[in-house]
């Protein structure tokens, strides 16, 4: 699944570390987020948002032809 969160995190000068600190969750899930290897579950993409002050919409990119 692909993200905007690396253009985020860049954009407002956060580290993967400082990220990953924030969210409770480690700098590796970070680094697979951003390489669009894992899909977040619901909660954590609800983290994120939050933490950006956006939605889940505006960070994750759903495709339609993507499994469920």
């Amino acid at each position: 699944m692909k993200t905007h969160i690396q253009e985020l995190r860049k954009k407002h000068n956060i580290t993967q570390i400082e990220l990953a600190s924030a969210l409770s969750v480690t700098r590796q899930t970070i680094i697979s987020l951003e390489n669009g290897k894992y899909k977040a579950s619901l909660v954590l993409a609800h983290k994120i948002a939050q933490f950006f002050n956006l939605s889940i919409e505006d960070i994750f990119i759903f495709e339609e032809d993507e499994n469920l």
